[in-house]
C-alpha cells in the first residue's frame, strides 16, 4: 500500500496538470492557486489558502510569518509561482517554511511556463540537522 503523503502529492500532481491543461501558461499565481484550490476542494480535500505558518527565534520569541499558497491535509505546504523559470530563491522559500513550519513534506510548482513545473521536497532531521531530499 503506497504512503498516505505519496498519494496526496499524486492528486496534487494530477489536479495541477490538468489546471494546466486547460488554463494554459500566462495567468497571475492568484489564478493558478484558487483554480488548484478550487479542484482539490472539489475532490473532498482540505485546502486552506494563504496559509500563516509562524517564525520562531531559538528563545521561542515570534518573529513573523510567512504565508503559504497552499496547505493541504494538514499536512502538505504547496507554494505556486506563474513565471518562466523557478530560481534558488523560489526553492529556498519553500525550503523556509518546511524548516518554520516542521512540515516535512512540500510541492513547489511553476505554472508559468509552457510545460508544468513540479518539485516534491522533504525535510528530514534524523541526524538532528534539517536536510533536505528532493523527489521527483
Amino acid at each position: 500500500m503506497k504512503d498516505p503523503i505519496f498519494e496526496l502529492c499524486d492528486m496534487v500532481r494530477e489536479t495541477s496538470f490538468a489546471l494546466h491543461q486547460f488554463l494554459r501558461n500566462g495567468h497571475v499565481e492568484k489564478v493558478y492557486e484558487n483554480g488548484l484550490a478550487n479542484r482539490l476542494r472539489k475532490a473532498g480535500l482540505k485546502v486552506l489558502q494563504q496559509h500563516p505558518i509562524h517564525v520562531y527565534d531559538e528563545d521561542g520569541t515570534l518573529l513573523g510569518d510567512f504565508y503559504a499558497d497552499l496547505f493541504i491535509e494538514d499536512c502538505l505546504i504547496v507554494e505556486l509561482k506563474a513565471c518562466k523559470a523557478i530560481v534558488d530563491e523560489h526553492t529556498a522559500q519553500l525550503l523556509g517554511y518546511l524548516r518554520a513550519s516542521r512540515n516535512e513534506h512540500g510541492l513547489l510548482i511553476n505554472f508559468g511556463a509552457p510545460s508544468l513545473w513540479i518539485k516534491k521536497y522533504v525535510l528530514s532531521s534524523e541526524s538532528g540537522d534539517h536536510t533536505f531530499r528532493v523527489e521527483e
